[in-house]
């Protein structure tokens, strides 16, 4: 019966691979594509498929001259429901990342997507190798997993149907800093999916530049009947391609440090920027480093998690920071041990 499923599976996999007219796909090619999705078979089983579907579907065979290429008959291509393997492998592993980017209407419309490639990478996994993918990778975060915040999903729905339509929202929304709770008349501009966290790009009324809104602080949001009010000039791969989604100053300073032989080995392998130079230390352990970075919360909490083996000596402010905070976590740990 898997036997069965699988050569099934296989020809539907063919189907769609045929072009829609001459001079076609030759069984060899159509074999190769078939064995990157995971159908090993051989170069003649490929053409009694040909065969046997040429009865049943309206294909051709550009039987002119070798190699003869098989396509759909001109004008009669079938738009196949089902989905290839390659299509189910992507949405398997999608899936998850793109949800929250996605209006509500739009993901009722590909459930049953993910469902139909949930049941059919599960369908064929005994016999495909392909199909078996998503147990053989997975994405994993560097840092320290949090839980991801909650997200309601009826706020989110809104956003997105702004974003839709173009109009302001009203929202009540919570700043981290002293969790101040303030009423706000929004123009969103996108929403971006960054690790755990959404967040709402726009403009807020009486301000013209762009700024970050976490979807998870939103107490209420209103839709109005007012326009957006956006920069034509904003373009949201532009303001991704500049690092604004990097937190803190923003502006790029020379850092120049001090660093210990695993850290240097580490970075050697993934270095802090384009430009990273890197000297042994004469006569002593560790390595001097010189970067170009951008100053950010992230470039400050990554210095303070390698505060072992890191020391900041130019930018002068920076260094002085990274003591401070250093200084103040000793004192805090010297307070507590009383």
């Amino acid at each position: 019966m898997s036997s069965t499923h699988s050569a099934i599976a296989r020809m539907w996999e063919l189907l769609q691979l045929l072009p829609d007219g001459p001079p076609g796909m030759t069984a060899a090619e159509a074999r190769e594509r078939l064995a990157s999705a995971g159908y090993e078979v051989s170069k003649r089983t490929i053409e009694r498929d040909l065969i046997e579907l040429s009865r049943l579907f309206p294909l051709q065979c550009n039987n002119k001259g070798a190699p003869f290429g098989w396509y759909w008959t001109p004008g009669k291509s079938a738009n196949l429901p089902g989905i290839s393997i390659s299509e189910a492998l992507t949405l398997k592993l999608v899936e998850s990342s793109i949800r929250p980017l996605i209006p509500e209407w739009m993901l009722k419309g590909l459930e049953s997507r993910f469902i139909q490639a949930e049941e059919k990478l599960e369908a064929l996994s005994r016999e495909n190798s392909a199909a078996r993918w998503p147990k053989y990778v997975a994405s994993v975060t560097p840092n320290m997993i949090l839980m991801p915040p909650e997200v309601d999903p009826d706020k989110l729905r809104l956003l997105q149907q702004a974003l839709l339509e173009g109009c302001q929202v009203e929202a009540v929304y919570r700043s981290s800093y002293r969790q101040q709770v303030k009423t706000l008349t929004l123009s969103p501009a996108a929403l971006v999916q960054r690790g755990h966290t959404t967040y709402l790009l726009a403009s807020s009324e009486g301000f013209s530049d762009i700024r970050q809104y976490v979807l998870h602080r939103f107490q209420s949001i209103r839709l109005l009947d007012s326009e957006r009010q956006v920069s034509e000039d904003f373009d949201l791969q532009r303001y991704i391609g500049d690092k604004l989604m990097q937190f803190g100053q923003r502006g790029q300073i020379q850092l120049e440090a001090w660093v210990s032989d695993q850290l240097g080995d580490l970075l050697q392998e993934t270095p802090l920027s384009d430009d990273m130079q890197m000297m042994p230390c004469e006569g002593s352990p560790g390595y001097s480093i010189t970067a170009t970075v951008i100053d950010t919360w992230e470039l400050r909490w990554w210095l303070l998690s390698h505060s072992g083996a890191i020391v900041v000596r130019q930018p002068a402010a920076l260094s002085q920071d990274i003591k401070a905070k250093l200084l103040k976590a000793l004192e805090q740990y010297h307070e507590a041990s009383l």
